[in-house]
């Protein structure tokens, strides 16, 4: 199961929770709702260590294409430096190496086109997932922030914000 998964699955859970008559509030497991949000938590860094891995995978294949590319350059000058040497058939050299020339550059171009198209689908894709799981999270706080103002998670008198237990249900 995805974080976007796990994500619906909470926001579910927490619609399905049984309210509080009489309020907006609605009682929670807070053991049940931690765990879920501490396996979403563990989640999240490995989809980013895959979408810095894509990144690093597009520059490797960036790199390998212009190494062709440069190789395939090297050859066709080298080829055209040759063929230009004979007298006979200088003029054919010349436009057999600029065909060639042209060919690598085209290839080289064709090869950084498709690797930059792959990784800007796949960026997108990742992008897509970020903006999902940010407003998931962004509703969840949203509900607990609402809950909160309608006085559901108020401490108890003499108790800090942060030292208040949640919620017994």
């Amino acid at each position: 199961m995805g974080p976007l998964d796990r994500i619906e699955e909470i926001i579910a859970y927490v619609e399905a929770a049984k309210a509080v008559p009489m309020s907006r509030a609605c009682k929670v497991d807070r053991a049940e709702l931690i765990g879920m949000l501490e396996e979403l938590q563990s989640e999240l860094p490995a989809d980013i260590r895959r979408s810095e891995a894509m990144l690093q995978e597009r520059d490797k294949i960036i790199e390998a294409g212009e190494r062709e590319a440069d190789r395939i350059i090297g050859e066709a000058e080298t080829e055209h430096a040759r063929l230009v040497s004979r007298h006979e058939v200088t003029v054919s050299a010349e436009h057999e190496g600029n065909r060639i020339i042209g060919e690598a550059r085209g290839e080289a171009q064709r090869l950084r086109d498709e690797v930059d198209e792959y990784v800007d689908t796949t960026l997108a894709n990742f992008e897509q997932f970020l903006h999902r799981a940010l407003s998931g999270v962004e509703r969840g706080r949203d509900k607990m922030h609402t809950l909160r103002e309608i006085g559901s998670f108020s401490p108890p008198q003499g108790e800090s914000e942060d030292e208040k237990p949640l919620p017994q249900f």
